[in-house]
């Protein structure tokens, strides 16, 4: 009863009893000119931008010109947002039907990882063989950036107050108002007591998304055997724990009475593992005469084209550097009409004379540095006064 009450005085307190802790999360985090952004589509929108940037630092490792794989990257992402909305709305239907306002409203949650997966995929692979981007190895690059992004993507569902499942006893039980006010309309029957914690599922699978992606991380660096390894492990991982979390789940998307994401997870699991049996029987079958796509004759070839293009960009848009000569102050003289150089025998005296030596006699050594110094402006004023002496005596027009 008392944590009813404090449940209507705020609904937005989340506890966790046994940790001791009471934390207010609210779901809006700010207005930008009278729209609301939440903290859900915040941190998607981050762990997306992570993920991006992960897998294009990945590509040239394995052997993916950046430049071309870039646009399957991002196509990706389109694909992905728009697979995790319709896989969402396909089985929440009842809810969505004939409202495309609501459908397209994806600010206050309603993203389906497995329709974000199949989506992004999808549409990523159709823009690499556009492209011409070897889909394996590229599949290699992004898989752990999945995981970077639904790692950080599920504290959304915290800010949002749901990805919660049954009761618990457990260390990291929760409760708050809105699961409270949610569990009550959902769970009439009593088989989830309202005002009794329920498993945080969102923390269980951030978790499990963070060891993932440091496993498959060092995985890739040091015992990758074979293009399309690290994505096949990717869904073995990922598909394995999201079968148990999914099991412990209150507001599972249903088909009939099957959790539709159970069923994925279990198809998907089985799947990647006899592919992946099958890749490294292949690879122990071939033995040296295998070689990862980076390695390869046409993967060098285009990482060199994209070196040339850089380079050629980089010329063309940087700065001309300032020579050493035109850093030097020079006293004008008019330039001969000829552009031949005259003969040393037929320099005329002021020439000779203004002309450094190449090697200063070892008098002139000992000089100090006023004196060669008037030496040199003695010299420059005698060409001068020679100058002006011609023009004087040129025929006026």
């Amino acid at each position: 009863m008392f944590s009813a009450i404090i449940a209507a005085a705020d609904p937005n307190l989340i506890r966790f009893p046994k940790l001791g802790l009471e934390l207010t999360v609210k779901s809006d985090a700010f207005t930008v000119f009278g729209v609301t952004v939440t903290w859900y589509g915040v941190l998607i929108t981050i762990g997306m931008m992570l993920a991006m940037i992960y897998a294009f630092r990945k590509m040239r490792p394995f052997g993916i010109d950046p430049d071309r794989a870039i646009d399957g990257i991002i196509g990706g992402i389109i694909g992905g947002i728009i697979g995790a909305r319709a896989y969402y709305v396909i089985f929440h239907w009842s809810s969505y039907g004939g409202d495309w306002k609501s459908i397209l409203s994806i600010r206050n949650g309603g993203l389906a990882v497995y329709g974000g997966i199949i989506g992004g995929l999808l549409v990523g692979s159709i823009v690499c063989k556009i492209r011409k981007v070897r889909l394996l190895p590229a599949y290699d690059a992004v898989a752990p950036g999945f995981l970077i992004g639904q790692c950080l993507g599920r504290w959304g569902n915290f800010m949002n107050h749901e990805a919660f499942g049954r009761n618990t006893d457990g260390l990291f039980g929760m409760t708050s108002g809105r699961i409270q006010s949610w569990i009550e309309r959902n769970y009439p029957d009593g088989s989830v007591i309202a005002d009794q914690p329920v498993h945080p599922c969102f923390l269980y699978e951030s978790a499990w998304c963070l060891l993932g992606f440091v496993l498959l991380f060092i995985i890739s660096k040091k015992w990758r055997k074979f293009d399309g390894q690290i994505i096949l492990m990717y869904i073995i991982w990922y598909g394995t724990g999201r079968f148990f979390i999914e099991g412990l789940r209150t507001d599972s998307l249903y088909a009939g009475t099957v959790k539709v994401s159970q069923v994925v997870a279990l198809v998907s699991v089985a799947a990647a593992l006899a592919l992946l049996l099958a890749g490294f029987a292949h690879v122990k079958r071939l033995g040296s005469d295998y070689r990862l796509y980076a390695e390869t004759e046409e993967s060098k070839q285009l990482l060199a084209e994209s070196d040339a293009r850089e380079e050629e960009w980089q010329k063309k848009h940087s700065k001309k550097p300032i020579s050493e000569d035109e850093e030097r102050t020079y006293v004008l003289i008019p330039e001969e009409k000829s552009e031949e150089k005259a003969p040393a025998a037929e320099e005329s005296p002021a020439a000779e004379q203004a002309a450094e030596p190449a090697s200063a006699p070892a008098e002139e050594a000992e000089k100090t540095a006023e004196e060669i110094k008037a030496e040199k402006d003695a010299k420059v004023d005698a060409l001068l006064d020679e100058i002006a002496a011609k023009d004087a005596d040129e025929p006026k027009n």
